[in-house]
Order: structure tokens, then sequence, then C-alpha cells
């Protein structure tokens, strides 16, 4: 194929949702170890609306103001390489991992600063270099946008339920995992935790979406906004043992329900705030003495590494497990693919097809 001279990308100054534009430019050539990435499909997460709007400031190292380009998941096909590339060849199929230079173990302070879509250029554009490092291979029984999807919504389901288990030694069966809501990260994770064997506790707002994830194989599902004190039920549904591993998705105005629900020694993972990032007037909680009173591990979720990335996609391969992609927008209709993810109503991943 020829060599592309342009891109076309959308990007945002983080001042709204309204304000995204489109712009063009020179395609980058790949350097060193680099490679040059057609992108096929980007899926969006929470986060990047969160960018989009200026709002995601809760990670001091990656603030910026300067105009950027969006989005941070991507399936694409390489169609260059530098000098020195020994593991990616022109035709692959790859995918993106978020934070460019996190390979391996613990995250750190220096990798925050490598992330796509905030602070570096994201992939909401036609062509980008990647290192060569920062990129897996796409499993081969997934289309593009079905791929797409994985890397920080599976990624993260992934951490939050093996993050703690050694490497290749993926768990679940016979524990009970609390998936709450039924975006992007709380339906990766109930495939995940249904794959392996675990029995399964989702919540939602909506009865029609808890009738899609019963058919995802869901074990047990809870209307919160009928259900109330739906963490009672939960105690009931597991005859009081509580659930093993909680993807706790609502933040400081719901925090105290997961604990009241969790199991002795059992996991509670941060992996959102849609109920906000500050507690009520005069409503704290006392986090020490709750987390002391079930002895219980409460965990901040980043993503993952690619060392364990690559594990969970060995696991997808192993059951085939097919993302569940809810929508999918041209890469004409970015504004309106921003606009239907904030508005909550999907169940699963949204995704925008950048090459038609």
């Amino acid at each position: 194929m020829p060599t592309p001279t342009e891109v076309v990308k959308w990007q945002t100054s983080q001042d709204g949702l309204d304000h995204l534009w489109r712009a063009t430019g020179p395609v980058q050539e790949p350097g060193k170890c680099e490679v040059l990435v057609e992108i096929h499909a980007v899926s969006l997460n929470y986060r990047d609306t969160e960018v989009a709007m200026g709002l995601y400031n809760h990670h001091k190292s990656v603030n910026s103001s300067s105009a950027i380009v969006p989005c941070s998941d991507m399936c694409g096909v390489v169609v260059g390489t530098g000098e020195g590339c020994k593991t990616l060849k022109i035709g692959d199929r790859v995918l993106s991992i978020f934070n460019q230079t996190h390979l391996t173990g613990q995250i750190k302070p220096k990798d925050m600063i490598s992330g796509l879509g905030l602070p570096l250029d994201g992939v909401l554009q036609t062509y980008r270099v990647f290192p060569e490092m920062s990129l897996v291979m796409a499993p081969d029984y997934l289309t593009d946008e079905e791929a797409s999807t994985l890397p920080i919504a599976a990624v993260t389901a992934w951490m939050s339920i093996n993050g703690f288990r050694p490497m290749n030694f993926p768990g679940g069966q016979g524990e009970v995992v609390l998936l709450q809501g039924t975006g992007g990260v709380a339906i990766s994770g109930l495939q995940i935790a249904v794959a392996a064997g675990a029995e399964t506790i989702i919540t939602s707002s909506s009865d029609a979406k808890l009738e899609r994830a019963m058919e995802l194989g869901a074990t047990y599902t809870i209307n919160y906004r009928t259900d109330t004190e739906w963490q009672n039920t939960v105690m009931k549904l597991t005859n009081d043992n509580g659930a093993d591993i909680i993807l706790e998705a609502g933040g400081a105005k719901t925090l105290r329900k997961p604990f009241d629900c969790i199991a002795f020694g059992g996991l509670i993972n941060c992996i959102g705030y849609l109920s906000g990032k500050e507690d009520e007037p005069g409503d704290r909680i006392n986090t020490n003495l709750l987390a002391l009173r079930r002895n219980v591990t409460l965990k901040g979720i980043l993503n993952g590494p690619r060392d364990r990335f690559e594990e969970m996609l060995r696991f997808y391969e192993h059951h085939k497990i097919k993302p569940v992609v809810d929508r999918v927008f041209s890469f004409d209709e970015a504004k309106e693919a921003f606009q239907y993810l904030y508005s909550g109503g999907h169940f699963g991943k949204v995704v925008i097809r950048v090459k038609s």
C-alpha cells in the first residue's frame, strides 16, 4: 500500500464534549523501535469524557491544558516499521496498552506520564506512531470493534479479579464476584468471572439491562433503584458470607455499601466514582474501621501492565469471550459517541469505527 501522508484526528482543549474538533496534519515517521499503525476502531471510556470536559484532574502528573487527541483504546494494523523493530511487522493487527511504559509489575509515577489520551496524544486519529513495546497482538477471532474494547475496560476488570494472583494462574471458581453497573468494566468483569466459574451478582437501575446481564450468565441481579439497601440483599444471596471480590464503581457516596456486603478477607476494587469524588458534607465514613471490621483489602485499580494484558488475552482466547459492543459510531460521529457514552444509557462498550 502507498505510504500515508496525512492524518485526520479529533482534538479537545478539555473544555466540553461539544467542543471536540477535527484537524489534519502530516503522518509521523516511525523512529527506532517504533511502528506506524493505521487505526481501525477506537473504544470509549468514561475517562475520555472527563478529559474532554477538563474534569480528569485527580492525577496531578497528567494535568494538561493544551489541545490533545483523546482516547486510549484502539485496534489497528501496522503499516510501517522503524529501525530495530523485532516483534512486529507490517500487516500485524495490534492493540494499544494504556500507559505506554507500564510493561510489568506495579505502576510507577514515571508510567503515569505515558498515558494515552492524556497526557500523551491519544488514538482518535487515522494514524499514530507507537513504541513497539507498547502494543500487543489482537486476537484473531475478534472484530476490530470488539478487540478495541479490551485495553482499559477488560484489563481493569482482569486486574480486579486476578491482580493479586500469580501470573498465569487466574482464579474465580467458587468465589462470588459483585459488579456495580453495566458499563464496560462491569460487563467485562461479568464475562471474565462467568468464564472462570465464579458466582456473579450485578447491580443496575435498569431491569432491561439486568435481563441482558442474565443472558451473559449472571447468577443474580439487583435493581439498586428499587432495592436501595442492596447490600443486605447481597448478604442474603450469599448466606451472609458476602462477596469475595467487588468491582466498586460508585465512589464516595456509595462506598459504605460494599463494606457492608464484602466477605471476611474480601477484596474491594475501586475502579470508578460515578456518584462523585467527594463525600457529602457531614457524611464521612471511617474507612479504617470498616476495613478492620471484616479484614478487607481496599485496592485502587489503574488498569494493568502489558504482561497481564497478554495473560488476559490468552484467557479470552481459550474461552472465546466476545466483548459486548453496545453501539458503533462512524469517525464523523465522534461527538455523538462521546455524548452517548456520557448519557449512561449504554450496556457494555461504545466504539468509534475509524476506518470504514
